[in-house]
């Protein structure tokens, strides 16, 4: 059987075969650079588990309270390498992205302090920790004040409003890397440079943290190596590989990740606790794995915003941008295309397959959002995903994929999905 019957076999018309296969020609080149760029990242990973003498005894658990755990303490030391910083919480305790940022912000602002935000409004997610929207234990609640600047309408740094903004009180700066569910640029570890010498010549003594979720390993430099204090994610995103089963991530500054082991376990133990469990192996071998997994994610957003571009409709990155996270925004303008676009992706899902997406409420957001992802890891939006709140401009947010052919098979599923349901036309 060829792979265009096997296509045929799972729901794709050849005509979407050939509209596909006549764009992913036109892409080699740009996904050789993809492979140049995972395999630098790939061996600067191997290095940092060789300089860290990982060793098979490394992937054995603990249970209990986890002292002496020489994996998990390795593991940190190897992150630290990779990303060139002083020391990392890297630990199964962290139960999402937005629980790593919680722990990192709660534990270096104090009452008085005010954190600011140069790039716009944060994630979702983030506005009940900070207390835009009112939530018990929020930041808000003990006494952290709050600012935001808004990026310019070419979304691009506003920096006279930063200058402006940055005062006495202004104890930490949170810069997101990628776009959330905004229609705004994702930034280059460049352009975070930039912004954060700025921040710096303003007030040398500021913290900078950088949620670098969607952003490890698509650059060969990450934020901390341009000045940021701290950077932070999530394991069940691009560095766990696809086979982090859970955690997060805080890799910085000794002072401040010394507070962040107070603030995630209890101030006076820091680090000493804190069980593995059976983690290590998977940790340790989604790290590895990663650059791979990343680059093939990335070339499913770049196949997606090429195919969609050319269809008419508003894609961001666009077709021929440069990447700085694995996320693809795509503008469906209407929620009946974004079910279909999501239909799509799950029917393409190797679990769940079977499952039809519908928009829902979702703790942590406003607007009912649809999400698909047939995942092995619940929610890891490292495998293949797409999700959007619906509200105009109706984006579908779409990411992951574990390898390229699978992107690329959930790309032509939506397509697939939208054309059956005439939502939109295929010359």
């Amino acid at each position: 059987m060829s792979n265009t019957e096997m296509f045929t076999s799972l729901g794709i018309s050849p005509k979407v075969v050939d509209y596909s296969e006549g764009i992913i020609s036109e892409l080699r080149e740009r996904f050789e650079e993809l492979d140049r760029v995972a395999e630098y990242n790939q061996l600067k990973i191997i290095k940092a588990m060789q300089d860290n003498r990982v060793s098979a005894a490394c992937f054995a658990g603990t249970t209990g309270y986890g002292h002496d755990d020489m994996g998990r303490d390795t593991l940190e030391n190897v992150y630290a390498s990779v990303f060139h910083t002083d020391a990392a919480i890297v630990r199964g305790q962290i139960t999402c992205g937005t629980h790593a940022l919680a722990i990192a912000l709660s534990a270096n602002l104090l009452p008085g302090d005010e954190m600011l935000s140069p790039v716009g409004r944060p994630y979702d997610t983030l506005e009940e920790v900070i207390g835009i929207r009112e939530c018990p234990c929020s930041l808000k609640e003990m006494g952290v004040t709050y600012r935001e600047v808004d990026l310019l309408p070419d979304g691009t740094f506003d920096y006279d409003a930063i200058k402006a903004a940055i005062n006495e009180k202004t104890k930490l700066i949170e810069i997101q890397r990628s776009k959330g569910y905004a229609q705004r640029p994702t930034f280059s570890v460049s352009q975070i440079g930039e912004l954060i010498k700025f921040v710096k010549g303003v007030k040398p003594d500021v913290i900078v943290m950088v949620d670098n979720c969607y952003g490890e390993f698509v650059e060969t430099i990450e934020p901390s190596d341009v000045g940021a204090d701290m950077v932070v994610g999530s394991l069940i995103k691009n560095p766990g590989g696809g086979l982090a089963p859970i955690g997060g991530y805080i890799c910085g500054r000794q002072d401040i990740i010394d507070r962040c082991f107070y603030r995630l376990t209890a101030p006076g133990i820091g680090s000493d606790v804190g069980a593995s469990l059976d983690l290590n192996t998977k940790l340790y071998q989604g790290l590895f794995m990663s650059p791979t997994v990343v680059a093939g994610a990335i070339k499913g957003a770049i196949f997606a915003a090429n195919m969609y571009e050319r269809l008419g409709f508003k894609v961001l990155p666009n077709g021929s941008e440069s990447r700085h996270d694995i996320i693809q925004s795509i503008e469906l303008g209407s929620p009946e295309r974004m079910l279909a676009f999501c239909r799509g992706v799950q029917a393409a899902a190797p679990v769940d397959s079977y499952v039809t997406p519908v928009a829902s409420p979702i703790p942590g957001y406003d607007d009912e959002v649809v999400m698909a992802a047939g995942a092995f890891v619940q929610g890891s939006s490292i495998e293949l995903s797409a999700d959007g709140p619906i509200r105009p401009p109706y984006a579908i947010y779409f990411q992951g994929g574990l390898t390229w052919s699978h992107a690329k098979l959930g790309i032509m599923m939506s397509l697939q999905k939208m054309l059956d349901d005439g939502l939109v036309e295929l010359d």
